[in-house]
């Protein structure tokens, strides 16, 4: 069996066993928040829509805010995220999260050293609040070698389909590789606490990181995660019906 192959048999092995996870989470009422970190292309997005990939829309929410409105920026920090928390049954994954304000931020001067320095005060407090309401939390940052990020920046740059997710901050960010590391083991040093700890995941093989991240997170639930078991479906009444829409409405012209 190729590598590639072998990749996509392990990951629908766990995309079988997170759709388990969705159904334990309805069962229970419990609440889950996984929040994805890392430096620009280490593969954040492309876990998270393997993750969701084959999850019930209703059950699994991506959230992906962009920077603050201006009305938002005299708000309390965390609030905007909190209003994106998951409700029972849910499960809630951050495409980068509140730590912006740890790493992304203070590299690009986006915030004051005393904004940075608050945050850092609050944020494991913030999180204990979650934790002790009962919120299943996983932070997780994607690592990336320096070389192997610009082999990923060239790639999307020369691809109409990719080049979209160079922002200009990505651009900005890439002279700052040692400062954004620095930013990182601080943040982690900070933040990492019985209550809420970090994970850091290798990523400079894409799929090999994804499924090792995929198999940490599945391993954080100690009930065992199946999928609903198969049944039968009932005969069908009569025969099959052809599907006669109005000729009122405009039909789709068949160019393919």
């Amino acid at each position: 069996m190729g590598k590639k192959k072998k990749y996509e048999k392990a990951l629908e092995e766990l995309q079988v066993e997170l759709v388990g996870l969705t159904r334990w989470l309805r069962h229970t009422g419990k609440r889950m928040v996984v929040v994805f970190e890392g430096r620009d292309a280490a593969g954040k997005g492309g876990t998270i829509k393997a993750i969701t990939d084959k999850l019930d829309t209703r059950a699994a929410r991506v959230v992906a805010l962009s920077k603050p409105t201006p009305t938002e920026d005299t708000q309390w920090y965390f609030q905007r995220y909190v209003a994106e928390l998951p409700a029972a049954g849910e499960l809630v994954l951050f495409d980068r999260s509140w730590y912006n304000r740890a790493v992304v931020e203070p590299a690009m001067g986006f915030c004051t050293e005393e904004q940075y320095d608050r945050f850092m005060k609050a944020c494991p407090v913030f999180e204990k609040m979650l934790v002790d309401d009962g919120i299943i939390l996983l932070k997780y940052w994607l690592s990336v070698d320096q070389k192997e990020q610009e082999e990923r920046f060239a790639e999307r740059a020369a691809d109409p389909l990719k080049r979209w997710k160079l922002s200009p901050v990505d651009i900005k960010a890439r002279d700052k590789y040692a400062e954004i590391g620095d930013l990182r083991d601080a943040m982690i040093q900070h933040t990492d606490t019985e209550d809420a700890p970090w994970f850091v995941a290798d990523f400079n093989d894409q799929k090999t990181g994804r499924l090792n991240l995929i198999r940490h997170l599945l391993d954080r639930i100690p009930d065992k995660l199946t999928p609903d078991k198969p049944f039968d479906l009932p005969p069908l009444a009569g025969k099959p019906k052809k599907d006669k829409v109005t000729a009122k409405a405009q039909r789709v012209p068949e160019v393919y």
